[in-house]
This record gives C-alpha cells, structure tokens and sequence, in this order.
C-alpha cells in the first residue's frame, strides 16, 4: 500500500508536466458544470442561485460563457495531458494523440500481409502498406553480392544486410529521420569504411553482437520502432546463379545484371537451401501475400529458388497478389511484355494460385522517358487480357511516381497509390467487415 501511494505521488514532482493539465481539466469540468446546472433548472442548489438569478435574462451570457470556458478548457486540459504522458513514455512516436491511437489500435486489427521481393521495389511497397496495416511480415531476398553488402559478405562472411536495411528503415515510425541516419555512406576514400552504410555496419555489428542475422534485425526493428516485422528468406549463404541465353553461367547479382546477354534460367549455388522457419509460417497464417515489385531475376525469383517458399505459397489459403513492374531492366528484362514477366515468373511458382495482378497505367513524361530508353529500359507493354491463360484478375491504375534519387530523376512506384489499390483487396475488405 505504501509503495503504491508513493507511485501516485510521484505524478505531484515538480517537472512532470501533468499537474498543471490536471488542474485546467479540473477547472475547466467544473465552470461547465456550473453553467449546465443553471441551464437545467438546478440554480438554487447553494450559492449558484446568488451567481445566476433567474430573473436576470443578461446572465444567461455568463452561463453561455462558463460553458464554452469550461468546455474548451477541459478538452485543452485533456488533450495536453494525453500528449504529456504520451510523449514521455513514447519520445521517439511524433504526431497528434488521436493519430497514435489509430496506428496502435485500428492498424493493429488490419489484415496479415506478407510482402515478399528486394531491393527498392519492396521497401517502397511497405513505406505505404504500413498505414494500412501493421500485420506486415517482409520476406527479403539475401543473394546481393555488390556494393557495400557485397564486400562485407566477402570480408566477414556474412549475409547481405542492404535489402533487409531498407526495408527496416521503410517500417520504421519515423522513416525520414531514420533513413537520413542510417542510409549515410562513409566518405573517407582512404577509408575501408568509405562507401559502407551506417546502417549495414549496425546490422553486421549486431549480427556478432547477438549471434544469428535474424536476431540483429529484431534488434534493429526494436530499435527504430517498426510497424510490422522483416524476415530473411533463408539464413543459408548462397549465390545466384544464372543460365544465359548460350548456356553459359554466371554467378553472382552483381555480375548477372551487368551482364547483357538474355537470362534463360536461375539457380542458386548452395544445393540446399533452406527456409527460414518463421517465413514459412508468415506465409501459412497471410490473409495476403504479395509478389514484388522487384527485379525479376535478381528480387522475385531469388525468395522462389529457396527451398520450400514457392509451395508454401502455393499452398496457402490467403488471397495472392502479384504487383508488376514499372519499366523493364537493361540486360534482365529488356524488351520483355507484361506477358512475357508472367510465362518467366511461372517457371518458378503456378501463377494460377494467385487471384490477381496490378498493372500501372500511367505515362512517365516524355523526356524522362527518352532518358530511360537511352539506357535500353522502357515501360512494360501491358498485352493482359482479362481472361489469360492464369486467371489473374487485372487490376489497373495509376501507380507511377517521378522521384530524385543521388541527384538523378526515377520512375517509381507511387507508395500511396499502390497502398490504397491493395487495401480494396478482398483480405482487407473481409478484416474491416469482419
């Protein structure tokens, strides 16, 4: 008993911000009790018949008025001491009181959405899935061989953190700040840090901090506080392997996409490659599963060529969305129709388990776009019928964003758009009516 009353006055410390809220609400309910009192009739009850006669129509301002002081200053009251307490508690969540309501409590009781792909196509699809749901599970390919990732795998034999990285950093609560921090790249170019992020080198330092790459990016989705979780496809360290056009292979990411000749069929080096566990049971328990957007090759396949994943979503009982890419890709997908994507895609997993595709409508101008055929990438030909050979229902509409990236104009998925087509998608429409 003791120790409790204790506790309570601790909320009287000076410095706590709550007392003076506490009193403006207080004094705040009791004007507008006064004045609802008078209103009713109840004027007489002690000295309020003194304050308010009944036969003085002028007072009847004053009664107007404590109830509108009254009024506004319990709700100021209230609403101060909601955000004090909040923003004590919860320093790093900015916003207004009612909107980290709705994020804790109505996006909680969305739909269980995993979205599973790499590389930027899969983080921009979470940065606008996470204000539609936070039931989001992001399974992420880790066969990247370049860049930053790409060296700290072959100096410390580890997976490649970049890919889960962003797709940290694009569930995070507060992504800007966050991304400015950790995507920061070193400049010492006499370094061996120069070109690493920061955030790559927190995941490898929680990695042998903590033992497991899964439990580094638990860690790290702790710490930035995400909505939602981000899972590895495998925690086997392997390397994609492709079949060109000649017969010939080559392995590696990096290497596979610089490469210029056609793609004619992906493996993975590793013969055996195993699942990692809490993938698979996202995927048993989804009401949605989402496919890209991402590279074909080097995003989409890679999560498919892993042991058990393409059956597991075969298998799986929710609705299953593919979401099509915006332009093809030099050397990968070049010259490639939507059609084209969809007969690629379905040597690796049965298409006719998915419910649907969505397809962009929307042009990018006319000197960007001459810019991207500069580089032998255009927009993807959509030659779909509605009634194809997998019984995709089509799903259209304006998806493209232009966006500034390092300095240079890109076409990207708009996140918001694409959220807003997802969320008229059975799953959610059955968890709202639900």
């Amino acid at each position: 008993m003791k120790i409790y009353v204790r506790g309570s006055l601790r909320w009287l410390y000076p410095g706590m911000q709550v007392k003076r809220w506490v009193l403006l609400s207080v004094l705040g309910m009791a004007l507008f009790v006064i004045g609802l009192l008078v209103v009713i009739g109840k004027e007489r009850i002690g000295q309020i018949y003194y304050l308010f006669p009944q036969q003085a129509p002028a007072n009847y301002v004053l009664v107007g008025l404590f109830l509108l002081l009254g009024g506004v200053a319990f709700a100021v009251g209230i609403g101060r001491l909601v955000k004090s307490i909040i923003s004590a508690v919860a320093p790093e969540r900015d916003g207004k009181p009612s909107d980290l309501v709705y994020r804790t409590r109505i996006l909680e009781r969305g739909p269980r959405v995993v979205a599973m792909g790499g590389g930027t196509g899969l983080s921009t699809l979470l940065r606008g899935l996470k204000e539609t749901t936070s039931n989001i599970t992001a399974i992420v390919t880790v066969m990247d061989d370049g860049g930053s990732s790409g060296r700290l795998r072959a100096e410390l034999d580890v997976l490649p953190p970049g890919d889960v990285r962003n797709c940290v950093i694009a569930l995070a609560e507060n992504e800007q700040r966050m991304a400015r921090l950790f995507q920061h790249r070193f400049r010492a170019e006499t370094s061996d840090l120069a070109g690493h992020s920061l955030g790559n080198l927190l995941l490898v330092g929680m990695e042998q901090a903590t033992g497991g790459f899964d439990r580094a990016i638990e860690e790290m989705s702790n710490i930035l506080n995400i909505r939602g979780k981000v899972l590895p496809a495998t925690l086997t360290k392997t390397h994609l392997q492709a079949q060109m056009e000649d017969d010939q292979w080559v392995e590696g990411e990096s290497r596979i996409t610089a490469d210029p000749r056609r793609i004619k069929r992906m493996t993975l080096s590793a013969a055996e490659v195993h699942p990692y566990q809490l993938a698979i049971e996202a995927i048993n328990q989804a009401d949605l599963i989402l496919l890209g957007p991402g590279s074909l090759f080097t995003s989409i396949i890679p999560n498919l060529l892993v042991d058990g994943i393409a059956e597991a979503i075969e298998k799986a009982a929710a609705e299953k969305l593919y979401v099509a890419n915006l332009m093809t890709q030099p050397g990968e997908t070049e010259g490639f129709t939507l059609m084209d994507h969809l007969d690629t895609l379905a040597e690796y997993i049965d298409l006719s388990k998915f419910d649907g595709i969505i397809v962009n409508t929307s042009m990018p101008e006319r000197d960007l776009l001459t810019n991207y055929r500069r580089e032998s990438a255009g927009p993807i030909e959509d030659v779909i019928d509605e009634k194809n050979k997998y019984g995709m229902s089509v799903i259209r509409a304006k998806l493209l964003e232009t966006i500034e990236l390092e300095g240079k104009l890109t076409i990207k998925h708009d996140p918001r758009a694409l959220a807003q087509v997802i969320a008229h998608s059975r799953a959610f429409s059955h968890t709202i009516t639900g």
